[in-house]
């Protein structure tokens, strides 16, 4: 990616269409002292945890519901299949009429986590060993310990999998809307003031900053996989 900055730059030959790799560091390290960059990335990151947090929470409620149910499930998937297909920036225009440009963004990144993440519930929940479970039932296992030693060791790996990538697509969803919101006290609201006044080595240095965060997170959360050995013994420990 470095090499194909370089070669783009030289390439094009213009700053304000590609800035330079120097420039861009140098802006970034601008931003890293400057303290409205630093409330601008922390409203940004926790509009996003919050918008998982949501998300995660509605969507675990619901595939649990939907396994339950089928009533629910029935109910459920037409409501599912239009959240995915819910153009981001047709929601965005209409929630900033209802709402304002600090909540939109929010609504709009928990809107498109929330069948994604139900998606991922829903194929650990059906993934779960039907003849662990079926042991359970014939030696009269109780409920407590079929979810706490069968279901939560064998879904919660799967889940965990794929929060940092979850939390790292809502960084950039957080982003764009905020930039399209022009949000203020927000690193989308930052990219668009770069943008307006032309000032594209900041605007690549903010984008820096966005990828990495999502870099960071990615990474950080995929050590929580150790953590799956500890429950598939205490799945095999009832069997």
């Amino acid at each position: 990616m470095w090499l194909a900055w370089i070669i783009a730059y030289y390439a094009v030959g213009n700053d304000y269409i590609v800035p330079s790799f120097e420039n861009s560091f140098s802006s970034l390290f601008v931003c890293l002292g400057e303290g409205s960059f630093w409330v601008a990335f922390s409203f940004t990151f926790l509009r996003t945890a919050a918008a998982f947090a949501i998300s995660f929470l509605l969507a675990g409620v619901c595939a649990v519901l939907s396994a339950i149910s089928k009533i629910f499930k029935g109910i459920s998937q037409p409501i599912i299949i239009i959240l995915r297909t819910l153009p981001t920036l047709a929601v965005i225009l209409i929630l900033l009429i209802w709402t304002n440009a600090a909540v939109a963004p929010l609504i709009v990144t928990a809107l498109l986590l929330f069948p994604l993440i139900y998606a991922q519930f829903a194929a650990a929940i059906d993934g779960v060993d039907a003849d662990l479970l079926q042991m359970a039932k014939v030696y009269g296992v109780p409920k407590k310990t079929v979810i706490s030693k069968i279901y939560i060791p064998q879904v919660a790996p799967d889940i965990f999998s794929q929060v940092g990538a979850n939390i790292s697509l809502g960084i950039k969803v957080m982003i764009s809307a905020e930039v399209l919101s022009n949000t203020y006290k927000s690193l989308g609201g930052l990219m668009q003031d770069a943008r307006a006044f032309l000032e594209i080595p900041r605007l690549a240095a903010l984008t820096l900053v966005a990828v990495a965060l999502g870099l960071i997170i990615e990474v950080a959360f995929s050590q929580l996989k150790r953590i799956n050995s500890r429950w598939r013994k205490g799945a095999e420990s009832v069997n």
